[in-house]
């Protein structure tokens, strides 16, 4: 019976008859047909579709950006100019995917040894003449600046002198990377348009940082967050950290970080693993940025570490970033040092570790960033956010630590002091001494170089948050128009000073960096890490430098900006507060022997600070 019906079936197959379909499958892969051809001319077509959506957007964009030029230009310029900045790059891409091979072939005749050679010749006869002559010309009026210059000779002799192989030096890497942090710095603080745009975006990143606010009141009360300063400043790490890696996952940051890392490996010459590195301690902290390069770690080779580690030292993490502009140190300054200090890190620690050995990644073939391992926007969000809290705590320990240690060793210094009879003993002023000409050789002014010291003293020792702490209540009190002395305790330094400061402030280079260093490349690279253990002292050197010779690049270029203060017209009025315009008029007023001065003047200077001419 079995037989037979197995018989059957296979006579139906023959005569071609459809099989028994007991459980309705044919009926059903009937009814799924025209799904299933939906599902194939979709994913035949989906380039095509994908260049509708990206048209479709393409086009929205380019209507909304009209409306809003025309309506309002001036509030439209931001946008413009940043439209027009992206274009610029998709065209400079679309050309060199189209027209590179052909521009290479065309280049090639000219790459001849000797036009190398004079053309380079050539160029550096050029730097040094523009060098020499913007000396001369530029420092007549401002002399201060001939300090600075020095300094950065002083800076680069000493780490010159503590080469590992002094004949093995790539000068190349060293003056181009010299050159390129120049070039940041003359656009960013002296040029009108660098000016303004560094400005702007730092008052942008200072109005981004405000909506911490929202979730910060939400979660710990408006009271908290407006009095205490762990409510107030510790969220906003939390914030950027969300933001930066929501930046990382759509893939922005990672554009920035190549497009940056060409630029100085083409100019440079240094190889695609140790530039991308240092391209991405731009934005990140010292043990993220290696993640970038985490795969080629252990073929690296000791200059190569070298570079990734006085990276980290010599930048600051973006998240950082927030958290300093939201003490009121300036917003452009800070993003201006990040930028310059990245150049000059791969300048600089090329001098003190130059390469010996044979690298394998020379080229960017083969050398990729990563993504992260988030799925979604939402998982890039909340991951960025939960990661930012060991940051968070982190900073709350080492602060609650530092402080107290600084105190106690303040206090020990004290007592010991007072039995030789010296008062007023204390860390703080043992760094003013000892680091005094460091700060001079900045380009800071003699008065000033007790308080810079100090700050530098507490970022070489402590960190660079005590520091920036310390240097924004040294701000506070110059904009309040406090007195500049009281006894003999500096009050405020000048504005130069402070910008200056801020340029040398900004980096990870302190002592207690070694551990938070050392113990994230070896969680990466444990079998390196008898290497790692061997250059973290001279790469933590460098990193300090890289930040004193990014402030006397700042000296040099540095110029006071802003309108003059009618001191006459200020003082005339009825003022219900001090400030530093008040302290500089009413000081001008106090020295003045003219009768430019009224007695109403003299008056209103006399309510805010002590003078004998008061009485």
């Amino acid at each position: 019976m079995k037989l037979s019906g197995f018989c059957l079936e296979v006579l139906r197959i023959l005569v071609g008859e459809p099989l028994l379909d007991p459980f309705g499958l044919l009926r059903r892969r009937r009814r799924l047909q025209p799904a299933l051809r939906v599902r194939h001319f979709c994913r035949e077509h989906a380039q095509l579709f994908r260049w509708i959506c990206i048209g479709l957007l393409c086009t929205a964009y380019t209507a909304f950006l009209l409306a809003a030029c025309i309506l309002n230009f001036q509030r439209a310029l931001a946008l413009f100019v940043l439209t027009c900045v992206v274009l610029v790059f998709l065209a400079h891409s679309l050309l060199k995917r189209l027209l590179g091979p052909k521009l290479l072939r065309c280049v090639k005749p000219l790459g001849h040894p000797c036009l190398k050679l004079w053309f380079k010749r050539g160029l550096a006869l050029a730097a040094f003449l523009g060098l020499v002559l913007w000396l001369a010309l530029d420092t007549s009026q401002r002399p201060e600046q001939l300090v600075s210059f020095g300094g950065i000779c002083v800076f680069v002799g000493f780490l010159f002198a503590v080469s590992k192989h002094h004949r093995a030096v790539s000068w190349r890497a060293v003056f181009w990377g010299l050159g390129l942090q120049f070039v940041l710095g003359l656009v960013v603080i002296r040029t009108e348009p660098g000016f303004i745009a560094f400005q702007w975006l730092g008052d942008q990143i200072q109005i981004f940082l405000s909506y911490t606010e929202s979730g910060s009141s939400f979660v710990f009360g408006e009271a908290l967050v407006k009095d205490v300063f762990a409510f107030q400043v510790l969220p906003i790490i939390v914030f950027f950290s969300c933001a930066m890696s929501v930046l990382y996952y759509v893939g922005l940051m990672q554009w920035v970080i190549m497009k940056i890392s060409w630029l100085m490996q083409i100019t440079m010459g240094t190889t695609a693993t140790e530039t991308l590195s240092v391209a991405g301690n731009i934005f990140v902290s010292q043990t993220e940025a290696p993640l970038l390069i985490r795969p080629y770690l252990a073929d690296m080779t000791l200059s190569e570490i070298h570079v990734v580690m006085t990276g980290g030292y010599a930048t600051i993490a973006g998240s950082l970033l927030g958290a300093y502009i939201s003490f009121g140190i300036d917003a452009a300054s800070l993003i201006a040092a990040s930028v310059m200090a990245a150049p000059c890190a791969l300048a600089l620690s090329k001098l003190v570790y130059p390469e010996v050995e044979e690298s394998k990644f020379r080229s960017e073939e083969g050398v990729k960033l990563t993504y992260g391992d988030a799925q979604n926007l939402l998982e890039a969000a909340s991951s960025g956010a939960a990661l930012s809290v060991k940051v968070v705590t982190n900073i709350a320990a080492n602060l609650i630590a530092f402080l107290a240690v600084l105190d106690f060793i303040n206090a020990a210094l004290s007592w010991l002091g007072n039995m030789v009879d010296i008062q007023g003993l204390s860390f703080q002023l043992i760094c003013s001494y000892i680091l005094r000409p460091v700060a001079f050789l900045m380009g800071v002014a003699w008065e000033d170089c007790s308080v810079v010291a100090e700050l530098l003293g507490m970022k070489l020792f402590l960190n660079e948050f005590v520091a920036y702490q310390g240097l924004s209540e040294y701000k506070q009190r110059r904009l309040a128009g406090t007195e500049e002395w009281v006894g003999s305790k500096k009050q405020w330094i000048s504005v130069r000073a402070e910008i200056l400061t801020t340029f040398a402030l900004c980096g990870f280079a302190n002592f207690s960096s070694i551990g938070i260093m050392l113990g994230g490349l070896t969680s990466m690279a444990p079998q390196r890490k008898s290497d790692f253990s061997q250059i973290v002292l001279r790469a933590l050197c460098t990193g300090a430098c890289v930040s004193l010779v990014n402030a006397c690049v700042a000296g040099i270029l540095y110029m006071p900006r802003g309108p003059a203060v009618d001191c006459v017209s200020l003082l005339n009025t009825t003022l219900n507060s001090s400030s530093f315009e008040v302290y500089q008029c009413c000081h001008q007023a106090f020295q003045s022997t003219g009768p430019e001065f009224s007695l109403e003047a003299l008056d209103n200077c006399c309510r805010f600070y002590n003078h004998t001419i008061c009485a």
